[in-house]
């Protein structure tokens, strides 16, 4: 039970069009919007689907970029900016790189968004926008930055790699763990949580094992859509902001490193709030979340060590400034040398060890 005396609930009003072929009805979404020219937005490896998106739309599409970059910098999307002519509305087809690209462009242009997400990140169910520029990744929250409409297509996500599938896995599985020890969380969101875990916990294997399990992809979808939502509702904590370090600081893949580092955040918090972690262990079969994400980690063959994408024991001490340089709010406090010990064992991908962290587990309240 997630029963709390107190809280305070914010729901997400976005409309949700979830099913088999659902990228196909976005047309019915701009007329229900009453859009008339909508820019279609993607990475260059989402430039097909996207391709079909526009085509379908006809003289409603304003054209189709398929610029959208990792952790959106600003340089790409003040490009873009000038040239928006006469589009009244965008439309994102991809992962976080093209939604994060909508939501800069709207924040700036006031325009509409519908989102088509192709991979479980979450972004299109936030009101958050994470922006790079001088490498510093900050993020803001903003309603106007939040999607319109999100279209949930599982035959998009059915052509990830394996690896991404896992990635991008751990990526959504993020949000929901943080979000049940967030500052600000609730009981929905936390039902919301575990049943976004679950769904993941018992998606992603049976997709590994038969890629042609359309129930599969739409459960893994389900479970997206549910931590996205999460996240769109509560604070993150020390999990995220590690992850927006070494993304916008050391230009690290954004879903790998949720992978990599989760567990190794998990198992730093875990100490001092075991409780409200409890649900994870359970949903894992595991003595710990940590440990439970860890070996889920590595049974759906998601990356688990940072040095797999070039970040070395010589960058620890800059992340870790980086990291203290602002201070936000987490369950336990924040230390230097917790923070190395963290990232000491993130670097080599090692088993997380809550013992590790046993001294100063204050809860901050």
């Amino acid at each position: 039970m997630f029963f709390q005396s107190r809280f305070d609930c914010q729901g997400s009003p976005a409309r949700v069009v979830f099913g088999p072929s659902s990228r196909l009805r976005v047309g019915e979404e701009l007329v229900r919007l009453g859009l008339e020219r909508v820019l279609v937005i993607a990475t260059p490896e989402l430039e097909g689907v996207a391709g079909e998106i526009a085509g379908a739309l006809g003289p409603r599409a304003a054209g189709l970029f398929v610029g959208a970059a990792m952790h959106t910098p600003v340089s790409v999307t003040e490009a873009r900016m000038a040239r928006l002519g006469d589009a009244d509305g965008l439309v994102a087809v991809g992962g976080g790189s093209a939604i994060g690209l909508a939501k800069a462009l709207a924040l700036r242009s006031g325009l509409p968004q519908i989102a088509v997400p192709s991979t479980f990140a979450g972004s299109e169910a936030t009101p958050i926008l994470g922006e790079t520029k001088g490498g510093e990744k900050t993020t803001l929250t903003d309603l106007r930055v939040r999607p319109d409409t999100i279209v949930y297509d599982p035959l998009l996500v059915s052509s990830l790699p394996p690896r991404l599938v896992a990635s991008s896995a751990m990526n959504a599985i993020a949000h929901a763990v943080e979000g049940l020890y967030a500052r600000d969380r609730n009981p929905v969101g936390s039902l919301m949580a575990a049943e976004g875990i679950r769904a993941f916990a018992a998606a992603v294997p049976r997709v590994d094992a038969d890629r042609a399990d359309l129930e599969a992809w739409s459960m893994a979808q389900y479970g997206a859509w549910l931590c996205g939502t999460v996240l769109g509702q509560v604070g993150m904590a020390l999990h995220h902001k590690l992850c927006h370090v070494l993304g916008g600081t050391f230009d690290l893949p954004h879903a790998e490193v949720h992978a990599v580092v989760l567990p190794h955040a998990i198992a730093y918090n875990e100490a001092a709030v075991p409780e409200l972690l409890a649900p994870v262990a359970r949903i894992f079969g595991a003595e710990t979340a940590a440990d439970g994400l860890h070996e889920f980690a590595r049974a759906i063959g998601a990356p688990t060590a940072l040095e797999a994408f070039g970040f070395t024991e010589a960058d620890i001490p800059r992340a870790v400034d980086v990291a203290l340089a602002r201070p936000y709010w987490n369950p336990r406090a924040i230390t230097r040398e917790g923070l190395s010990v963290l990232l000491s064992g993130a670097l080599t991908g090692e088993r997380p060890a809550r013992a590790m962290f046993n001294e100063d587990t204050e809860t901050v309240k």
